[in-house]
C-alpha cells in the first residue's frame, strides 16, 4: 500500500506565505542557455528598471523574458492588489523544455542530429520590503569603526 501525498501548488512552493505572484512561459522555442544570460541581467532589478533593461536589450530572448516579467507584474497588480513601482524580481530562473530532434543529411549516407532545444521561463515579483540597516555585529572590527567614528565626530566638535 502506498500512502498518497499531495505535492505543494506551485504557489506556495514559489512564494509560501508572501505576497507577491509569478508567471511561467512554457515551450519557447529558444536554448535555456541562451534565455538564462538575459535572465540573470534581470534578476533581483525592479519590475520597472527590469522592463525598461529588456526593452533595448539586443538579445533575442530579451522578447520572451520580457513578456514574462510584465505577465508577472500584472498578475501582481490584478490578483494581490500590488502596486508595480514596489514590485522586484525575487526569483527568475529558466528550465530545460521538450528537445526536438532533426536530422542533417550528411556524407556518405550518414546523418547527424540537430537538436533544437525550448526553454520555461518562470518569474517570481515580490513586494519590496523596507530595510532597516542592520546593527554591525560587537567585534573587534566593529569597535575598531566605532572609534574612528568617535575620532572624527570629536576632531569636527574641536574645530
Amino acid at each position: 500500500m502506498s500512502e498518497t501525498t499531495q505535492r505543494p501548488s506551485r504557489r506556495s512552493a514559489l512564494l509560501g506565505e508572501r505576497p507577491g505572484s509569478y508567471a511561467i512561459a512554457r515551450h519557447v522555442r529558444m536554448t535555456p542557455m541562451k534565455v538564462r544570460r538575459v535572465v540573470d541581467m534581470v534578476r533581483g532589478m525592479d519590475v520597472v528598471d527590469a522592463l525598461a533593461l529588456l526593452q533595448f536589450a539586443p538579445q533575442a530572448a530579451s522578447e520572451p523574458v520580457y513578456k514574462v516579467v510584465a505577465s508577472a507584474a500584472s498578475n501582481a497588480e490584478n490578483t494581490a492588489a500590488l502596486r508595480v513601482e514596489n514590485l522586484f524580481i525575487s526569483q527568475a530562473f529558466v528550465d530545460e523544455g521538450t528537445t526536438m530532434r532533426r536530422i542533417r543529411p550528411r556524407a556518405k549516407g550518414s546523418a547527424s542530429r540537430i537538436l533544437k532545444r525550448a526553454s520555461h521561463i518562470t518569474v517570481v515579483v515580490e513586494p519590496r520590503a523596507e530595510v532597516v540597516a542592520p546593527k554591525a555585529k560587537a567585534g573587534k572590527r566593529a569597535a575598531k569603526t566605532e572609534k574612528a567614528a568617535t575620532a572624527s565626530t570629536s576632531e569636527k566638535k574641536e574645530a
